[in-house]
């Protein structure tokens, strides 16, 4: 799906990097020169985008509850052997590959449903103690990775496994096979996927080296073993090494993605009482510019999309506002990648917002999935709960109250009031052109044309 970084914990629960969804490129690709990105921007036709525009309302005009998924089974799943496994609970990442919808739990359970059949295929804990903690659908191979931890060793570290998207359409979830089996992922180590570069990361806590895979084959490309690095953040074509603080200074490198040579070394230097700044930055009011909560770079516009206190703005690199949302509330006061989808042009956003409190037809408790623009801020296409409809959406030649209704028309209203209210998780499938939900008791929803 995207950028993802997995860290492990003894909770099983799942920590994440917020990432924009990036299109597939290859490793020369990376490297797209920024003047290119820039020219590219400014030479698009206001006419281009309008189109652009009322073509992405054309795709969401009619978009309406088409399926409903369980997570849960009833029976309770014979195979595991955890107590709180066998529980409902909430959705919390979903994920879609060809015509197959993934759902993960919070308990750690991850089922897999048929759009073709519309039905269960199978559950991909494959151990009867397994935590399912994170899902990545790797494009190169056409396969699925999940990370998981184990009770028997007190869900201390990771475990990766890839299994064909074939396998588990014939139900064979078991098919599959361990990754990264040399590297120690215990906390704080972690592995991250990259879906840009093709490329995963991992940090071994135990000996402080941090390796990169090729996505395509799973071979280590090349480790970096200096106990200095404190962090490293990925962009395309590069990776950025951020060293131990020193004296007025935190020393960089930025290094080449594919083979982890040295492009630049460098000093960032730091001001005990102003922003950091060197001759090559740009130094922003605070007043203008609020300290976000989380952002995401979006690199094929040169942009950023913050979060802070459930609203999304973007602003460019001299701290300029750009695009502040005319509805785009969101209703979750922690951003992740689960509960947003930004397309793959990064030209649109699509979120669980807090519905219109003035609009007197939608339901309270229920919020509102938006689409909306990321370039103009304008609000494209909603999908609203209401509690209750115009006479006209009623084909009773009767009066009814409501409920009682037999009209298909009636009863899909009244599944739209429950299925948009507490939404956990939201994917949108591109190809497709469908919405996925999940809810707070494992229901999955599907909403398309």
């Amino acid at each position: 799906m995207d950028g993802r970084r997995i860290t492990a914990t003894r909770r099983p629960c799942c920590g994440r990097r917020v990432v924009a969804k990036k299109r597939q490129r290859s490793g020369v690709d990376g490297f797209v020169n920024s003047v290119k990105k820039l020219q590219r921007r400014e030479i698009c036709s206001k006419r281009d985008r309008s189109f652009s525009m009322s073509n992405a309302q054309e795709r969401f005009r009619n978009i309406h509850l088409q399926e409903e998924y369980d997570t849960h089974d009833p029976k309770g799943h014979s195979s595991l052997v955890l107590p709180f496994l066998k529980k409902r609970s909430k959705v919390i990442e979903i994920v879609s590959a060809q015509d197959i919808v993934f759902a993960l739990v919070q308990s750690g359970v991850c089922a897999a449903f048929s759009r073709e059949t519309n039905k269960r295929i199978c559950f991909l804990n494959v151990s009867p103690d397994e935590v399912i903690r994170s899902l990545f659908y790797n494009k190169n191979n056409d396969s699925l990775i999940t990370v998981s931890v184990y009770a028997s060793d007190n869900f201390s570290s990771l475990k990766c496994r890839t299994t064909r998207i074939e396998y588990i359409r014939r139900g064979k979830p078991d098919a599959g096979f361990p990754l990264f089996e040399s590297e120690s992922l215990k906390w704080p180590g972690f592995v991250e996927f990259d879906d840009v570069n093709g490329k995963v990361l991992t940090y071994s806590a135990e000996d402080s080296i941090y390796k990169v895979f090729d996505l395509k084959n799973y071979t280590m490309l090349y480790s970096i073993s200096d106990k200095n690095v404190q962090e490293i953040k990925i962009s395309p074509g590069i990776m950025l090494l951020i060293f131990t603080k020193a004296s007025g200074h935190v020393p960089l490198k930025i290094l080449s993605i594919e083979d982890g040579s040295v492009l630049k070394s460098f000093n960032h230097l730091l001001h005990r009482n102003k922003k950091v700044r060197n001759s090559e930055l740009t130094e922003v009011s605070r007043t203008e510019f609020m300290t976000p909560s989380a952002f995401i770079f979006l690199y094929e516009n040169q942009l950023f999309l913050t979060f802070r206190n459930r609203t999304v703005a973007v602003w460019n690199f001299r701290g300029e506002l750009v695009t502040s949302f005319e509805d785009h509330l969101l209703w979750h006061p922690d951003c992740n990648t689960n509960n947003i989808y930004i397309t793959s042009d990064q030209d649109l956003i699509i979120s669980y917002c807090k519905a219109d409190s003035d609009d007197p037809l939608l339901e309270g408790s229920a919020g509102s999935i938006n689409i909306s623009n990321i370039l103009t801020g304008k609000c494209l296409a909603k999908i609203k709960a209401t509690n209750s409809l115009q006479p006209d959406d009623c084909n009773c030649s009767s009066k009814c109250s409501g409920i009682q209704c037999n009209s298909s028309k009636r009863i899909r209203a009244s599944r739209t009031t429950s299925t948009v209210a507490d939404i956990t998780a939201l994917f949108y499938d591109e190809e497709r052109n469908e919405i996925y939900t999940g809810n707070r008791i494992g229901m999955v929803h599907v909403w398309s044309n």
